[in-house]
């Protein structure tokens, strides 16, 4: 029988790793980072609960670091085999994985001046962006479909999960003994009602089933609600001359907003001057969208138009992108008719909080927030309310409308996941529940047992048989 141990995403949302051992082979199914407080995130320098050296296979679902963060420290331990996934998210991985050694490059290089200074021994990075290289080189991009042998007895096949650009829904195919069994791991499912992105593909059997529950307590607003609110605050800002501020990840929700300003400028309801992208990263995200059109869902892509030029450039003809720091102070100077995107989403860093300095205090200007914020975050707070925002060492006045839009999530909402499952009719596989807080998984499980499954939460280490 094939042992499956969960080693992360068990007590929240975050540090994914799966562990498949079978007669013949041992294949790691994620690798990401723990990610949150210091405390949590302290869980990424330990040592991996399994021998490295003893790995067969690596098999991931996308690319968001909490899926993927730890792959170069699992190759600078010595991992030299393939590293398994869709061509979009080893495209996605080299933008993201050298973004993340680059912070923590400079994160470590900060504590060390301080630590210099009082004497105590020096840090070194989780990983560096030489191990960053060596990740890439062992990336396998496979398409949605295909059916791929990964290890001795082990196959994997990825189906469209419609969350983020090359996600998956994996399929594990395990052969022992002449009999085969099928694992199936969701993935992070998407929400339906996103842009540009298919709908989560339908899965009906497996042995093993591993389903997210990230939202498994609560549904989203819904989106007709969202984009009507997004669209009136797009005209009070053009009436009163203000500028617009959205805090945005670069992956997935900067494409969306991109999208869904570009529907309002070909409907002929936006009037602002230009549509600033000063993201790096986020600039580079959209760029591997425009070559991956083939995989966005058949409405958009047909309102993108039918011109094999086509892109969300020119679905958006006013959208600019600021990629050099110079381009990005450039936009200082514009005291209203610009819709700037930046970085950081929940305002943690980078280039949105430079904007904030100079655009939050003006009462004619308005801050759109698209996505989560934690607790804790900066983000959080002005959603809760601020009056001021602090900024290196400086506390500005919030004078700023601030805007906050829940319909634009790229997770399944708890009826989506409930309804994904109801496909699995002709025989239930054993469920257990993943990559959840406990309330939410809590909620999940009771929802589905009134639908008559047997739903298990796993604990840290646990592991099954199927």
């Amino acid at each position: 029988m094939a042992t499956l141990t969960f080693h992360g995403a068990i007590d929240g949302v975050t540090g994914s790793a799966y562990l498949l051992q079978t007669s013949t082979a041992t294949v790691l199914l994620e690798c990401g980072l723990f990610q949150g407080s210091r405390e949590e995130e302290r869980a990424n320098e330990e040592p991996f609960p399994f021998a490295v050296d003893a790995l067969d296979a690596v098999v991931l679902s996308h690319a968001h670091l909490d899926h993927s963060g730890r792959l170069p420290k699992l190759v600078a331990e010595g991992y030299a085999g393939p590293l398994t996934m869709t061509s979009p998210t080893a495209d996605l991985l080299e933008v993201l994985l050298k973004d993340a050694a680059s912070l923590q490059q400079r994160d470590v290089e900060w504590e060390n001046k301080r630590r210099r200074r009082s004497g105590k021994k020096e840090l070194e990075p989780l990983y560096t962006l030489e191990d960053v290289e060596e990740t890439l080189k062992q990336c396998d991009g496979i398409d949605y479909g295909q059916r791929h042998t990964v290890a001795e007895g082990v196959d994997v096949c990825f189906r469209d999960a419609g969350h983020i650009l090359g996600s998956a829904i994996v399929e594990l195919f395990v052969t022992e003994q002449g009999a085969e069994k099928k694992l199936v791991f969701s993935g992070d499912l998407g929400n339906s009602c996103a842009a540009l992105l298919a709908d989560p593909a339908i899965v009906e059997d497996a042995d093993l089933l591993m389903l997210e529950s990230t939202y498994g307590d609560r549904n989203h607003r819904p989106l007709d609600e969202t984009l009507v609110e997004f669209e009136e605050i797009i005209e009070d800002a053009s009436q009163n001359g203000g500028n617009i501020l959205i805090p945005s990840f670069a992956v997935g929700r900067t494409q969306e907003i991109i999208f869904r300003l570009g529907e309002l400028y070909q409907k002929g309801r936006l009037r602002h001057q230009a549509v600033y992208l000063d993201s790096p990263m986020a600039i580079a995200v959209t760029e591997i969208y425009h070559r991956y059109q083939d995989v966005y869902n058949t409405e958009d892509r047909r309102a993108m138009g039918r011109d094999t030029q086509r892109s969300l450039h020119s679905f958006l003809p006013v959208l600019r992108y600021s990629t050099t720091t110079a381009e990005s102070m450039a936009l200082n100077k514009i005291e209203a008719g610009a819709i700037i995107i930046a970085g950081s989403g929940m305002c943690t860093g980078g280039r949105i909080r430079h904007h904030f300095k100079h655009n939050i205090w003006r009462r004619n200007a308005h801050v759109v927030i698209v996505g989560f914020q934690a607790i804790g975050t900066p983000g959080r707070a002005l959603v809760d309310g601020a009056k001021t925002f602090n900024l290196g060492g400086d506390k500005i006045r919030v004078n700023a409308k601030i805007h906050t839009l829940g319909g634009f999530s790229a997770h399944a909402s708890q009826s989506q996941l409930l309804q994904w499952l109801e496909h699995f009719k002709a025989r239930r596989p054993k469920l257990c529940l993943v990559h959840g807080e406990d309330s939410a998984k809590r909620a999940l499980q009771k929802h589905v047992a009134g639908a008559g499954w047997d739903a298990h939460i796993p604990e840290k280490g646990e592991s099954v048989t199927f």
